[in-house]
This record gives C-alpha cells, structure tokens and sequence, in this order.
C-alpha cells in the first residue's frame, strides 16, 4: 500500500483491535497526564488518529521535543479506547506505540495560527501560509469538493459526446470586453502574446474544423479586480460548444448534466429541475431589478412612475420610480435605515420608504408626499395593513438597478421573504444585441460580439439598433450568474453588418478577428456554446461566500500571491531578453 504505513490516520476501526499497525502524519496535538501518560493525536488527509504513550521514556522524551505540526511515522498495537469519541471515525480505537519516528520536524515553537480555526485568522495572513491553511481538514474538503465536481463534469460531458481538447495559452490580444495579461515575446522584438481571456475563438475555430462537440476545462486570464464571486487574473470554466446547435440544444445538455451534480454534492436537497424557468432580460429587470435573479426570493419590483409624478417630492419628478412591497413588515426603524444606507452604498442611489398602518394610512419616509394618492397606491401595489414599500428613483436602469438591489437585501435579511435552502436555476434569454455605452455614450455591443443577432441580416439592416435582440442567455442560479453563451454569428456578410452599426468596418473586422473571420469564408457551421464558470459553481455548492475558499491557491483582492511572492521584480537580463525596459515615472 503506502512504504512508510500500513493504515491512513481515518482507516482505523474496532475490528482493527490486537493488530498491529503504522500511521504517518502531522502531530496535531500532545496531551501529557502526568510524568509517564501522553494522548497524542496523528491527522493525515483521510483523518485523525490517537496514539496513546503509557509507561515509555524514550517515547515520551521524543515526543516532548518536537513542535505541533512535524510528521512522524507511528508503528503500534491497535487497542479499544476505554473513553470513547463518536465524534470522529476511529473514536473507537487507540494506538499504543512501539515506535516513532520523526519525519519531517516543525521548526517553529508558534504557529501564525491553529490549524483547525485558520478560517478564523485574517485573510492576508492564511493566504502566506497557504500550505497550513489547507491542512484544516474543513479547508481541504473545498478542495476535495472541487476535484470531485470536475471530474464528474468530465465524466458527464463525455457521456454526452463532447470531445475534450486543449486550446492555446500563448494566444493574440483579443478585444473581449475585459484587459488582457500579455506576454512579451523574446523572438519578435517589440510584439506581445496575450493569455487568453477564454478560449472563444479557437473553440469556434473547432466547430469550422468538423469537429462536432467540444469542451475543457479551460483556464481563462482576466486583469480584473476581486469580488467575492471573482476570483483576480485567473479563473476556470466548463467551456462547451456544439455544431449544428440552437439555443434549446445547449440548454438541454445543460440541464442534463448540472442538476445531478447539485443533486450529489449541494448543501441543499433541493434544486430547480429541468427545463429550468426561462426569463426574457427585460422582463428579469422589470420585474426582479437584476439579470441574475435571486427567484428564491419572492419579493418583484412593480412600477410606480405615473402616480409619483406631481406628488410634490423632487426625486420623484420626470423620473421612473420603482417599487418593492415587504408584507408582514416588522422591523424597526433602525433596520429601514440601515437598509437604506447599504442600498445607497451598493447603488449610489437613495431609497425612500413608507408603512402601511392598520387603517390603510401611510406612514413614515415619504407617505405624506403619497397621502393624497392613498387609494391608487394601494390599488396599484395591492397594499395590506403591515406592509412597508421601498422606493427607487431615476433614469429607468438605474431605478430598476436599485430596487432590484433593495429585494437582495430585504430577502437577505427576512426569512420569510426568501426560501433559502434549495437551488434555484433560470435562464435569462434575449438579451439586447446592442446598448448606450455609459461612458462613450455611443453604441456597443450589449455583450458578446460574436452573438447571433434575432433576425438575422434583415434586423441589422431594418431595425433600431436598440431594438434588435441576440441569441444570447445567461444561466442563473440563486442570483450568481454561472454562465453566458451564445448562438454564434458565423455568417461573414451578418458579422460585417453587426460591426459596422458599432463603427467598425470590414477592414477593422479583418484585422481584429482574421482567423475566425477567414475561417467563416469556408463553410461554416451555425453552432453554439456556453462555459459555466467551475469556480462560482463549486462555491454555490460548498455554500461559501467566498470564492477564494474554493480555489487551492488564490491571489488576494489586490491581486497579489503572498505566498509566493508573485508580481515580483525580474533580473535586468530577463528583462532584456524580452525586449523591455522599466521607466520610472517622474516624482
């Protein structure tokens, strides 16, 4: 089995009892009872085990000089344990050692903390010590749980006919809506590769190639900042696309191959079953405020805009006003004003408020300005007696934003408006082909340029620019958005079209996509993909609110990797092999 043991630290039962046996592992903790009584516990991967040291000098002299957390190797009789732990697999048994040897010795008298609380130390400190971390057995099981999803998302995905294949790393920049991480190249002076924000191009590249079904578990590079869904720089997807594909055929393998997956390893026992809810994107925003919906949640946003207006409050005034009723309200003022302040914290935006009385009447924040519109209001919200109203206003995103950022937080924090512990999957389709840019104030692309347009070239040549809807869906789950996918535009002339209504012409799509764009030009397949992102889905089964608890060695929000150092300074001569000089910015 093993050279150095015959049992893992986990292995050990009652039926073991009268055999003798050799453990290995880190010396987890030493309890002395007296001069010549000794409890130690031995924890490897699978477990912990007791060894117990009676009446021996030379063993209990050994054990007395090392460190908690050095290896050593146990060899012993099994025994029944006079005080049983049935807390713990191998709480019926004990070891009395014959012999320990040390194997590797801790060289430090403290730890930067204990290993079974590491969860609770500061962030910044468990990431330098990323290898300590990962010895707390509740720290391994995320990653144990991680391995375990993927190689069942292998398994599926090759049951479904998907041929797994590698795409590049060392790629070309790529204009794909976040920045590039870019390497320069030693043998081309001055120009640089780019790692591959996903692997969008080649997997289409695929479908022209004759290949029918592919995926990976594919490795993407974003500069990015952290959030607590995000992990920075890298991040990994399930990434699929299929020939001969409509947007009905990616949802059904889908469907197929995640809920079983929820099923065996989610924290809940219940989940959507397929076909998951379908949700046009402007109806998730109308009537949720988001494109990634929580639908455990059973509070909607209603519009209010036409009875605010003239009711004499400013914020109101030519703006959309949105709405989100809480019945059976019972928090106090206090909780309405916090509420409100972490609403103006996420959104920038304020959010008003009122109650309704045992009488009908209004009370509290804004009611007076709504007083005389009592009868409406209530009409039009199907108020009851106990219930408080939460207000969004301003330009119709942004109220739709708001309110959908005030239902997060009111089913967050009331139990009775969200039915927490099930998954809850939906797809949001039809996403608009184009949008204002907020900062250009020009037209762009809503998301993925390379989306099929609803309508094809008649569309593109007919219709508002705003009007025009993609063959792009989004997949949900419990307000984390898993995944975008597409039907891809693999038609040259529809692509041409689609580029120029963002100001980009033939020539620039030539240049920007040469590839993919000549690739096309030979036959094409329609086909269509989506890459489910692993990281949020194994955070979303583990439970964790963090994403960095699911990934073995994570950067830190400010992107850096404490323990190894990385960004780090390089030699001179590395630098002038690439072609690269450092230039001091001027204090």
């Amino acid at each position: 089995m093993f050279q150095s043991r015959t049992h893992t630290c986990g292995e050990l039962r009652l039926k073991n009892a009268g055999e003798k046996a050799t453990i290995a592992g880190w010396m987890e903790n030493v309890r002395e009872v007296g001069a010549t009584l000794a409890f130690v516990i031995v924890r490897d991967f699978y477990g912990t085990t007791q060894v117990v040291i009676e009446n021996n000098d030379a063993l209990m002299a050994l054990v007395k000089g090392l460190n908690c957390e050095s290896t050593i190797s146990v060899t012993g009789v099994v025994r029944e344990r006079s005080s049983k732990n049935p807390k713990i697999p191998t709480g019926e048994i004990e070891i009395v050692p014959e012999k320990i040897e040390v194997l590797g010795r801790c060289l430090y008298n403290e730890l930067p903390f204990e290993i079974n609380r590491s969860r609770e130390a500061d962030e910044n400190t468990r990431l330098r010590y990323r290898y300590l971390d990962l010895r707390n057995p509740e720290v391994k099981s995320r990653i144990v749980l991680r391995s375990q999803i993927v190689a069942e998302l292998r398994r599926a995905m090759t049951d479904h006919g998907f041929l797994e294949i590698t795409t590049p790393i060392l790629t070309s920049s790529s204009p794909e809506g976040a920045r590039d991480y870019l390497v320069p190249s030693r043998l081309h002076p001055g120009k640089f590769y780019a790692l591959p924000q996903a692997p969008q191009q080649f997997k289409q590249l695929l479908m022209t190639s004759g290949f029918d079904r592919y995926f990976q578990i594919a490795p993407c590079f974003r500069d990015e900042d952290a959030r607590a869904d995000r992990s920075p720089g890298e991040f990994y997807q399930l990434d699929m696309e299929m020939a001969f594909a409509s947007q009905e055929d990616v949802f059904s393998v889908l469907e197929d191959v995640q809920p079983p997956i929820f099923a065996k390893y989610g924290r809940y026992d219940r989940a959507s079953s397929a076909p998951f809810r379908r949700i046009a994107y402007n109806e998730a925003m109308d009537i949720y405020g988001s494109d990634k919906p929580d639908l455990r949640i059973s509070l909607t946003v209603d519009d209010l805009t036409a009875l605010c207006q003239g009711a004499g409050f400013e914020p109101f005034e030519g703006n959309v006003v949105k709405a989100v009723v809480a019945p059976g309200f019972d928090k106090p003022r206090k909780f309405i004003d916090a509420l409100c302040k972490d609403v103006e914290t996420a959104t920038a935006n304020k959010a008003y408020w009122f109650k309704v009385n045992e009488d009908g009447s209004f009370a509290g924040g804004v009611s007076k300005f709504l007083a005389e519109k009592n009868q409406a209001v209530t009409e039009a919200l199907s108020l009851k007696p106990g219930c408080a109203v939460f207000l969004a206003a301003g330009k119709k995103t942004a109220a739709q934003k708001t309110a959908g950022v005030i239902r997060k937080l009111l089913g967050a924090a009331v139990d009775a408006y969200m039915d927490r512990d099930k998954y809850e999957f939906c797809w949001i389709v039809d996403f608009p082909m184009y949008e204002i840019g907020e900062e250009s104030g020009e037209l762009e692309f809503c998301h993925n340029p390379f989306s099929m347009p609803q309508g094809g070239l008649a569309a593109l040549s007919g219709k508002d620019p705003l009007d025009i809807y993609a063959w792009q869906y989004d997949l949900v789950c419990n307000g984390v958005e898993l995944s975008s996918g597409a039907v891809r535009n693999h038609d040259p002339e529809i692509m041409i079209k689609a580029f120029e209504l963002v100001g980009l012409g033939e020539a620039d799509v030539k240049a920007k996509f040469p590839a993919m764009y000549n690739a096309f030009c030979y036959g094409a397949p329609p086909h269509a993909g989506i890459a489910p992102g692993v990281d949020r889905m194994v955070m979303l089964i583990a439970g964790e609110e963090s994403i960095r608890e699911i990934i073995p060695f994570p950067m830190n929000k400010n992107a850096q990797d404490l323990m190894m150092g990385a960004p780090s300074a390089v030699e001179p001569k590395q630098l002038s092999d690439v072609h690269i000089a450092i230039v001091e910015k001027e204090k």
